[in-house]
């Protein structure tokens, strides 16, 4: 078990951001060839400018008018996605351990704060869950492989909460949190976990068409 417990900890840590890197590289890569070969055109308009001008308006809470519409959902998947990056980033237990192998740290969430957002983050998939079985048009397009994606990054919040506190079998808690936390960043790049890199460059590419080709705003 402890040699398991080592390699999981140790070798497969670096398998795994091997395989989200090459995995993301690859799939940027090939949009990139895909664009250049069958849209070409496209290239002719980009705008760092209307780029970025779009990246930061969707960034911003309620700015969107689309957002405007359905204030629930998309405050809760903002504080979603903020609390997604933010909390294993800021988590002092993860800041120690990277201390530990490569000698980096920053400034860390305190414990109980961080207690509070894990639940946050836990709870909004359970929202997103839901919402899934209970609004129509969003249960019409739901499959099961995304309840199964929502398992996947609940997962790793939730054992990481329950093996903070103790709770139930905390030696299992933590290899599943850490398994689930591996497993996470290694279907990024080959599922719909992608459009984390997939969303910046689609608000690019509509935000240079909007702003060159229409003169106008995308949201």
């Amino acid at each position: 078990m402890n040699a398991f417990i080592d390699f999981i900890t140790g070798p497969m840590v670096w398998i795994s951001f091997l395989i989200f890197f090459a995995g993301v590289f690859i799939r940027v890569f090939r949009l990139a060839q895909e664009a250049n070969s069958k849209e070409k055109f496209m290239f002719s308009y980009f705008s760092w400018k209307y780029s970025l001008r779009s990246i930061f308006a969707w960034l911003v809470p309620f700015l969107p008018a689309s957002t405007r519409q359905s204030p629930v959902f998309w405050g809760i998947s903002y504080l979603f996605h903020l609390l997604l990056f933010m909390v294993p980033i800021f988590l002092l237990s993860h800041i120690v351990l990277l201390e530990e192998s490569l000698g980096w740290s920053w400034i860390s969430l305190n414990d109980s704060i961080a207690d509070v957002l894990t639940v946050l983050v836990i709870l909004a998939l359970v929202f997103f869950a839901v919402r899934r079985l209970n609004v129509p048009e969003v249960k019409f397009l739901t499959r099961s492989s995304d309840y199964l994606f929502i398992l996947i990054v609940a997962l790793p919040f939730l054992t990481g909460f329950l093996a903070y506190h103790q709770f139930f079998f905390y030696r299992t808690m933590v290899i599943i949190h850490i398994l689930t936390g591996e497993l996470m960043l290694i279907l990024i790049p080959f599922t719909r976990f992608f459009h984390m890199f997939l969303a910046p460059i689609s608000r690019a590419y509509t935000g240079s068409e909007f702003g060159n080709v229409r003169q106008a705003r995308d949201w």
